[in-house]
């Protein structure tokens, strides 16, 4: 009879002074990035949640923490009036932190295991109508906007593609194969997925090509160098367009078009998706378009446009 082999017993290692708990969270950053292949936002994301996790710690050891002391964070977290997804998320990297520390023999058990995340109810998510990306996407004014025809060329990519914000930052020139009508996006965990554009996307990007990207690659001076530019979209200066200009953009735009203030680069993927279902799209599609890796993701779509509840209505109610 087989048996299996005895599970080698962990033996917490003795917590050391001094710097101890910050090499434990460099090392955790670099198992994120190097053996887990996070993406840099998430990476990020999880040093920050636990650096404000270590605020909390003071000058205890993660070592002794019991449930109760966790569920004491959970409730200083609380008290942050952070937003329920971010306080899940907060949790989520705490656990993972601890199982690194179990991994790497450090700790014994994850507490953290044992720990609730906040209920996250869904929630209504926030589209436009086509006339509001119609009039957003004209937002853009040559007598207005130091850089129009970029910004328009954003604007189109956001709605052509369904693209995240941080996609469209890092997207390439390589990326945009406008002759064949496509662009081909890098998403979470380094996946790529190829996304048609329409011609309106793609006379928008030839624009900002031919017009005004040669003016920045002039007056940047990395520019010297062949192949220093990459990026599909540059700044001002000729650098790497960030997200947050790009969030800046969006908003800037939609208030002047009377959009409402939540109008972000989740918007126009929510409405992207939301639109190519509302005119018969395939739900397969639109998850591979949009890089979901669960169709239970996109299913979300399927349940936020009015119109399509009016017309099953019409259609199906006996007084429709």
């Amino acid at each position: 009879m087989l048996h299996s082999p005895r599970r080698r017993r962990l033996t917490p290692h003795r917590i050391e002074t001094g710097t101890t708990q910050r090499n434990w969270l460099d090392d955790f950053v670099v198992h994120l990035s190097r053996e887990k292949n996070r993406s840099p936002n998430t990476v990020d994301a999880y040093r920050r949640d636990m650096t404000r996790f270590f605020e909390w710690l003071g000058s205890r050891s993660p070592l002794t923490l019991t449930v109760r002391d966790l569920g004491n964070y959970a409730g200083w977290l609380h008290g942050l009036q952070l937003a329920p997804a971010t306080r899940a998320r907060h949790i989520a990297s705490l656990r993972e932190f601890l199982r690194f520390l179990q991994m790497e023999g450090i700790l014994e058990s994850n507490a953290a295991k044992l720990l609730d995340s906040p209920t996250l109810w869904k929630r209504v998510i926030n589209i436009l109508t086509p006339g509001q990306v119609d009039e957003l996407l004209s937002a853009p004014q040559p007598d207005e906007d130091k850089l129009w025809r970029r910004d328009r060329a954003i604007l189109e990519f956001f709605y052509a593609t369904g693209c995240r914000v941080s996609e469209l930052s890092d997207l390439r020139i390589q990326d945009v194969h406008l002759d064949e009508g496509y662009c081909r996006c890098t998403g979470k965990g380094n996946k790529q997925r190829t996304v048609p554009l329409h011609f309106q996307a793609v006379e928008s990007f030839n624009n900002w090509m031919n017009e005004e990207r040669p003016g920045i690659e002039r007056r940047a001076v990395s520019a010297i160098e062949e192949h220093s530019l990459p990026w599909a979209f540059l700044s001002w200066r000729g650098q790497q367009i960030r997200r947050q200009a790009m969030w800046e953009l969006i908003k800037k735009y939609a208030n002047r078009i009377g959009a409402s203030l939540t109008v972000s680069p989740h918007t126009m993927r929510h409405s992207f998706a939301t639109h190519l279902l509302d005119n018969g799209a395939d739900l397969r599609q639109v998850q591979e378009m949009l890089g979901h890796a669960s169709i239970a993701t996109t299913e979300i779509y399927t349940h936020v446009s009015p119109d399509r509840l009016k017309a099953i209505h019409e259609k199906c109610h006996p007084r429709g």
